[in-house]
């Protein structure tokens, strides 16, 4: 009986964007290889709603890019989060996104032209003032900078020439293949080499990703950006046989969970051992992995 299982509350984003996809993909999975478990995913702002929900225990899981999840655990702009991780999600490589007739061919272009970066508590958002940060840029200063209340809405506003572009980040993410698949196409923006490199020079937890080639309709070859993980961060105190659990089900689902969602065929428990400390795990997500041989006891 659904009264029996264990009800855990994940935390997503704000609909349109690629969190509230992969959350379901991932509830969907852990609910059919343990059907123990009821992981119920939950619309919110975001990752930077994520981790004070997250910290406050008012849910049990959340989903947090990498960005947030380096500032929450380090301490920067606000006090440490007791949060560890569940899984590594998927990489997030950064790229602005524009109509394929615009006239922009570098981000220097796009400078004091109007720019969507994203909804409101995104960590996509933290992601592009970290980026161009990197390469002495400044999001309010040198752009006209646009947010939302919904992620999926920035499409159809570079789409409708209310912006220049539109930032986000991941492979086969909403707002990229909304424009991509659109009649005109798109193109896509990043730092160049030397960008690349001051960028990784100022922000080491950050790194080089590529965007595979056909990634994206009309993106016939591979994109150097950068980036970082995105993770299901745990709240402080969830049950070390819930997180053990869920670790589980996340090992034994990876293909499952990869034929769901074409981008969480990097969830994979091998990823999350390469991306995560072993301290930053959850104690019972440490001790699965040990138990499966995944990590060295």
């Amino acid at each position: 009986m659904a009264s029996d299982k264990i009800a855990v509350t994940l935390g997503t984003a704000t609909p349109g964007g690629g969190f509230p996809l992969y959350g379901q993909a991932v509830a969907d999975t852990i609910n059919a290889t343990d059907p123990t478990l009821d992981v119920q995913p939950r619309n919110t702002k975001g990752s930077t709603e994520n981790v004070p929900l997250l910290d406050a225990g008012k849910i049990d899981l959340g989903l947090v890019t990498g960005e947030v999840v380096h500032e929450a655990l380090s301490g920067i702009g606000r006090p440490k989060a007791d949060l560890r991780v569940l899984a590594a999600m998927y990489s997030s490589p950064g790229m602005f996104v524009l109509r394929a007739d615009s006239p922009a061919r570098s981000i220097e272009d796009l400078k004091g032209k109007t720019v969507v970066f994203g909804a409101k508590g995104s960590g996509l958002v933290v992601l592009a003032r970290y980026v161009l940060d990197g390469i002495g840029l400044d999001m309010e200063r040198d752009f006209n900078a646009q947010y939302l209340d919904r992620a999926g809405d920035g499409p159809k506003m570079v789409l409708d020439g209310q912006a220049a572009a539109l930032w986000g980040g991941g492979l086969g993410w909403p707002g990229f293949k909304a424009m991509a698949e659109s009649p005109g196409g798109a193109r896509f923006i990043v730092p160049d080499a030397d960008g690349i490199r001051r960028i990784l020079a100022k922000h080491a937890f950050l790194r080089a990703l590529t965007v595979p080639a056909n990634t994206y309709p009309g993106q016939t070859e591979p994109i150097q950006s950068l980036g970082s993980w995105s993770f299901i961060m745990a709240r402080p105190g969830l049950d070390e046989s819930v997180a053990y659990r869920l670790a589980r089900a996340l090992h034994l689902g990876e293909a499952q969970l990869g034929q769901r969602l074409a981008v969480a065929k990097e969830t994979t428990a091998a990823n999350t051992v390469a991306a995560a400390k072993p301290e930053q795990l959850h104690a019972g997500v440490l001790r699965y992995y040990r138990e499966a041989g995944l990590i060295k006891p």
